[in-house]
């Protein structure tokens, strides 16, 4: 401890000091003094290097009042000029191109949207790979320019919303179910087939089946029977002529008969076969055609 001892005198006053006075040095000499400032240069160096970096990292990065580089910040939210590359997911409210270009995302291996509910789950996904362009989720629509919904795709139906569906494909259309719709057209010059190479095909509605052909014949090929019924009405063919040229005849009538009229006779299953006109119905005597129908 120091103790320091003032004398207050007047001018010509003599002081005497004591024969051992005790004299203490304030402050840092030596090999302390030399530390102190090789650590203050030390520090000194350290800010002008990291004043540099930072100068440089601002003219690197482009750093402006507006914002960096390419990056812009404006009051309707972030503008990016050029091609820009993402390390990490982009989380963005909402995200279009200039007018006067298009917007253009792309990635070595895929690209994924991904929208979120307020819990962090996905309800829709949007994945764009390499060989497959897959949607999830409950509804996928596309809606044209006035908002009309062209194509709709939920768990149960799929809705087609054009005028028009053409299916150019040289196989046509392969339905493994029902299929329902108002009119099937080929296009012009084209044959129509409704084709089931293992199965049946049946053709069904509540108001009747219309089936034309305006320049053309209609075949219906079978390889089995071929069934027209009608729960309600009658089946009429009205045609100027009526060809059924492999119905089974009947036996001619006495020998030297030169007649070659028929008339079309009707089992009672159904079954059509023919018998020589006569004055009257001759249809009883060929009636044994139906018994070999039931045999």
């Amino acid at each position: 401890m120091v103790r320091e001892q003032y004398t207050a005198a007047a001018e010509g006053t003599h002081i005497e000091r004591p024969e051992n006075p005790y004299v203490y040095k304030i402050g840092i000499y030596g090999w302390r003094k030399r530390c102190l400032y090789l650590f203050v240069l030390l520090l000194l160096i350290i800010l002008v290097v990291n004043l540099a970096l930072t100068i440089w990292i601002l003219k690197v990065m482009w750093f402006s009042p507006a914002g960096m580089g390419h990056l812009h910040v404006t009051k309707d939210g972030l503008r990016l000029e050029g091609e820009s590359e993402f390390l990490f997911p982009l989380y963005a409210k909402e995200i279009h191109s200039r007018v006067d270009s298009s917007l253009l995302l792309q990635s070595t291996q895929n690209v994924t949207v991904n929208a979120r509910n307020s819990e962090g789950e996905v309800t829709g996904r949007l994945k764009v790979g390499p060989k497959m362009v897959e949607v999830q989720s409950q509804q996928f629509q596309i809606n044209s320019n006035d908002g009309k919904p062209l194509f709709t795709v939920d768990e149960k139906e799929v809705v087609v919303g054009t005028d028009k569906l053409r299916v150019t494909g040289p196989e046509g259309a392969l339905f493994e179910h029902s299929v329902e719709t108002p009119l099937v057209r080929a296009d012009p010059f084209q044959d129509l087939r409704l084709e089931s190479p293992t199965r049946s095909l049946s053709m069904d509605a509540p108001r009747g089946v219309r089936i034309q052909a305006h320049a053309g014949k209609i075949e219906v090929l079978s390889q089995m029977d071929i069934l027209l019924h009608s729960s309600d009405g009658m089946l009429e063919l009205d045609a100027e002529t009526v060809c059924l040229p492999r119905l089974v005849q009947g036996t001619w009538g006495p020998s030297g008969s030169s007649q070659s009229l028929y008339e079309i006779c009707v089992c009672p299953g159904g079954k059509l076969y023919l018998s020589v006109a006569g004055v009257g119905t001759t249809c009883q005597e060929h009636s044994h055609i139906c018994l070999l129908e039931n045999n």
